[in-house]
């Protein structure tokens, strides 16, 4: 098969869980004998071919307007490149994240999948904030093109679908896979005690002021405590720095226990785990969340949350902690419990290591999805 993912993002050059999904399954399906594609709109004022261990990766040039124009303008150019790639080398699959598959038509000599990695509707409910117009209409259009969809968990499914409708057409419930050779087994002799590590992007609906917050209830126990946030910054409307803002709203005293050490390469979070004592992500929303089962896999201790798809991938004091992420006093009650018990965590973090390794087992998961995509390309839709 020939599959073709839509998506700005790519490790190579910008962080981000789709990025790094799409950086996993298409290499996995490389070895496997299919032909990968990914198509997104780069920096450069010159289209470029970036080629990833067989995955192809199509940068187009960057637009020429701003606003509105250059979102027509993106559209029109990841159409027509699709286009021209189908007539090269016939395309059985096109993906794209939840919104992208507006600006493609109803019929298509290829079938179409909307993998739900958590889009407009999904993100607004459990912010509790009001849809966009504009950006709802576009997810609904993207819904109504599409011919078939993936769940990354049951949570964003079942939560989407109160929104945009699937009816008449397939959805499959795949988890995101996790690379096992990257996340390797950690060397645990390299653990740093009291040592928290965060990774993803610095900003509210990640947890990390909570997080932040509930150092003040851990430092007079554990004054030694220190928090590694490793992680791209988020802005607000205005151009405000989340980080800063972070560094306004705490005392000096409190922030002397935090490193804010900014973006990583995928390839380089693996040994900032591996200096954890507890790996944290009191997560305000996930669909899925990766950072969990990579630490998981590493045989790392992981504080994990309540909200969304938190209790699908951890079971509470027996795979891992698991917290209320909107409170500091419960995120620093889970993380006491952690240092309190280092014997009990390590016996946790074993359980949960063998349940995340056959939950999101890169094999397992790649021969899933080439199921499907086989499913929906050879099967009688008319879409």
């Amino acid at each position: 098969m020939h599959i073709c993912y839509i998506s700005n993002e790519y490790p190579l050059w910008q962080t981000g869980g789709i990025g790094s999904f799409i950086q996993t399954i298409g290499r996995g399906l490389v070895k496997k004998g299919h032909k990968v594609s990914v198509v997104g709109i780069g920096g450069a004022d010159e289209e470029e071919l970036v080629i990833d261990e067989g995955v192809e990766i199509h940068r187009l040039p960057r637009p020429s307007f701003l606003r509105k124009p250059a979102f027509i303008e993106n559209s029109l150019r990841i159409r027509k490149k699709v286009k021209e790639l189908h007539k090269k080398d016939p395309i059985q699959i096109v993906e794209t994240p939840e919104s992208a598959m507006f600006m493609f038509p109803t019929r298509t000599p290829y079938k179409k999948v909307v993998r739900m990695h958590g889009g407009h509707h999904f993100f607004a409910e459990s912010e509790n904030r009001k849809i966009n117009k504009w950006k709802g209409f576009i997810e609904k259009r993207s819904y109504k093109s599409a011919n078939a969809f993936v769940a990354v968990s049951d949570y964003v499914k079942s939560h989407t679908e109160k929104y945009l409708s699937t009816k008449g057409r397939p959805v499959e419930k795949i988890r995101y896979p996790v690379d096992e050779k990257l996340f390797r087994q950690a060397d645990l002799s390299i653990n740093i005690p009291h040592r928290l590590v965060f990774a993803g992007t610095v900003c509210e609906k990640k947890g990390i002021r909570q997080l932040i917050q509930a150092l003040e209830l851990i430092t007079p126990e554990f004054p030694d405590i220190h928090l590694d946030v490793y992680g791209r910054d988020w802005y607000f409307p205005d151009r405000r720095s989340y980080t800063e803002f972070l560094k306004t709203s705490f005392s000096q005293e409190l922030l002397g226990h935090v490193t804010f050490h900014g973006p990583l390469k995928l390839s380089e979070i693996p040994s900032k785990y591996e200096q954890a004592e507890l790996c944290v992500f009191p997560s305000h929303m996930e669909t899925q969340g990766l950072v969990a089962p990579e630490a998981m896999i590493m045989g790392k201790p992981v504080l994990f949350s309540t909200a969304g798809p938190g209790p699908e991938t951890i079971k509470h004091q027996d795979t891992g902690l698991l917290c209320n992420p909107l409170s500091h006093e419960d995120i620093a009650a889970q993380i006491l419990f952690a240092l309190r018990n280092p014997e009990k965590m390590k016996e946790i973090a074993l359980r949960g290591q063998k349940s995340a390794k056959e939950m999101f087992n890169i094999d397992a998961i790649i021969e899933k999805n080439i199921e499907f995509y086989g499913t929906i390309s050879n099967g009688a839709m008319s879409r």
